[in-house]
Parts: C-alpha cells; sequence; structure tokens
C-alpha cells in the first residue's frame, strides 16, 4: 500500500519525510499500458513520471495546500509535456505526451532540454476560487546557478524550491515499474510556515547554506541510493541514514489518508463532452469510423460509444450515458 511518513529532528530546524507509492502508482501504469492507442510509457518517461509523482506528493504534504499542486516539466525534447497533479488530500494521477524516439538510457535533457527550452512548472490551484483569484504559478528553467543543463529532476526542484522558499531542500527521486518514492529533508523556516508561495525575510536568507545541522542532515540524505530507497522499508532507511539523530516520527499517512491513484475522467463527462459536439459532428465521426473511442489522457481509460450509444446521448440528455457491458 502506498504511504507518507513525516518526521522531525528533534531539537533541530529539520524535517523530512518519505513517500512510497506502490499501488497508486502500478495503476497507473496499468492503465496507460492497456490503452490501445497509446500503449505503455517508454521506460524512461515512466521513470519521469514516478519521480514526478513522489515528489508532488511530497511538496503538496510540505505545504498542506487546500487545492491541486501541478507539477508540470515540457520543452523542446521528444517529451513534449510531463504532468503530475496532486490533490490535498493526496490522490494523484499524471501523464506525458511523447512523440518521437528515445533511447532506452535516456535522461531529463535528452527528453525534456534537447535545445535549452526546458522549463519546470509548479501550479498551486485553490480549491476554492475567491473572485478574480488566479492560480499561483512559478516557472523555472531547467539550468543551474552557472547555466548547466540539470540532468536529474531532483536538482531541478531543489533549486526551485531554494528560489521559492529561500529554503534549503535535499530530494532524492526514484522510480521503476513498481515504486515511485521520494525522500524529502528540508531547513525549517525560522519564523512561519513555508509554501511556495512566498518568502520568509532577511533572516531565513542568511541562514541560506549555513546552518550545520541541516547540512549535516543533508548530507546524511544524499547518501541514500536509488536502489536503496526503491527496494528498502521506510524503517530501514531511516534507521540507516539516521541512527545517530533523535527522530520525531508521526503516524504514517495510508489508505484513504494516504496517497493513491485517483482521476477524474468518468462515461458520463466524456459523454457530456460528446454532447457539446452536436449530433452533425458526432454523427460524422460515426460514419467515418463506425464507433467513437475516447482515451482519457491523464489515466489512459478508454471509453467506447457505438451508434446506439451515441443516439441515446441525444435522446434524453439530462440521462447518464448508459453503463459498458464489460470492464473498460
Amino acid at each position: 500500500m502506498s504511504e507518507l511518513h513525516k518526521f522531525l529532528f528533534d531539537g533541530l530546524p529539520v524535517r523530512g519525510m518519505i513517500v512510497r507509492l506502490t499501488d497508486a502508482w502500478t495503476e497507473l501504469l496499468r492503465r496507460r499500458a492497456a490503452n490501445t492507442e497509446t500503449g505503455p510509457y517508454p521506460a524512461p518517461v515512466s521513470e519521469l513520471l514516478g519521480e514526478m509523482a513522489a515528489a508532488g506528493v511530497l511538496m503538496q504534504s510540505n505545504i498542506k495546500f487546500n487545492g491541486a499542486l501541478v507539477l508540470q516539466v515540457f520543452g523542446d525534447g521528444p517529451v513534449k509535456l510531463a504532468v503530475a497533479e496532486v490533490q490535498s488530500d493526496l490522490s494523484l494521477r499524471a501523464t506525458a505526451s511523447v512523440s518521437g524516439e528515445l533511447p532506452a538510457n535516456a535522461g531529463l535533457p535528452d527528453m525534456v532540454n534537447v535545445g535549452g527550452g526546458g522549463r519546470c512548472a509548479i501550479t498551486l490551484d485553490p480549491k476554492d476560487r475567491l473572485p478574480g483569484q488566479q492560480p499561483y504559478q512559478g516557472v523555472v528553467p531547467l539550468y543551474g546557478d552557472h547555466q548547466e543543463k540539470l540532468h536529474k529532476l531532483s536538482d531541478v526542484l531543489q533549486h526551485y524550491m531554494l528560489q521559492s522558499e529561500q529554503l534549503d531542500t535535499t530530494l532524492v527521486l526514484a522510480a521503476n515499474d513498481q515504486v515511485a518514492a521520494g525522500l524529502l529533508i528540508q531547513r525549517m523556516p525560522l519564523k512561519g510556515e513555508a509554501n511556495l508561495a512566498g518568502g520568509h525575510g532577511r533572516e531565513d536568507e542568511d541562514q541560506i547554506g549555513r546552518n550545520e545541522d541541516y547540512n549535516r542532515i543533508a548530507t546524511l540524505a544524499s547518501s541514500l541510493t536509488r536502489e536503496e530507497l526503491l527496494t528498502l522499508d521506510v524503517d530501514t532507511i531511516l534507521r540507516r541514514l539516521f541512527w545517530e539523530e533523535k527522530l520525531l516520527r508521526f503516524a504514517p499517512q495510508q489508505g484513504d489518508s494516504g496517497p493513491r491513484f485517483a482521476c477524474s475522467c468518468s462515461r458520463e463527462r466524456v459523454g457530456n463532452m460528446l454532447r457539446s459536439l452536436g449530433t452533425e459532428e458526432v454523427e460524422s465521426i460515426l460514419e467515418e469510423r463506425g464507433n467513437i473511442e475516447v482515451g482519457c489522457e491523464y489515466c489512459g481509460q478508454q471509453y467506447h460509444f457505438d451508434p446506439v450509444d451515441a443516439a441515446q446521448l441525444f435522446t434524453d440528455p439530462h440521462k447518464q450515458p448508459p453503463a459498458p457491458s464489460r470492464m473498460q
């Protein structure tokens, strides 16, 4: 079961959390692979999406934002866009748009930042927007301070969070076809709570890179390998890394309170979309193809409408499209 663990370092201005996406991650991949139009993601894209999903959960949990946190990576490579969306209840979904072939060992620059046009964006979209309120968005290039291309998503996000929050952050991310996981260590602000939408004043800026406790713990966290993060349980990871530190651990978040896959697509919503096209357009599609097939870009779920299904959409516009006779 997917799980999120939060902890504090007793007496130190440092907090941390570990996320392990198991069933949530494999369900996302299963749905994509079952889509007959797209098929499964190439391995490098799957790994990138898994790291993004894990990072999205960590950041959403870190700021406790009432709305959707949307992490996007986009650019001028074969992967035009990769998106991970995490709601305040930790439900998540992710998708990527791939055009062209990818080498088996493709890294972030090969996928997104071939010509230097890659960007990372984090959007905070409030659940209940006030009149005139717009989502907050921050965008950074996939470059470091010296204009060098960043090769890992964790480096991009560390750079982003340092620029946005003025707080030191260490991220370790990894994913394969079974697990997507991440470790976050962050220096806590001297005043107030951290959030992606604002800074913290001169006192916090003066502490950047200088807090000895954080630097020590960050060095330990950075020693965690990809293999360890993907294969070891949380208790073992924390014991190996921080056995000399006193940790204050919170109850793990699992099941209904933890990270889990969820997509807002449904047969009813697809039916409403087809109604909006109008009878003439729908009949034209049916004449050309014999049936209508719509796939969700996020989860890969495919919805099929034959001529009878389509006719019922317009016979009674208030009636939900009939359930299919078999599992989609």
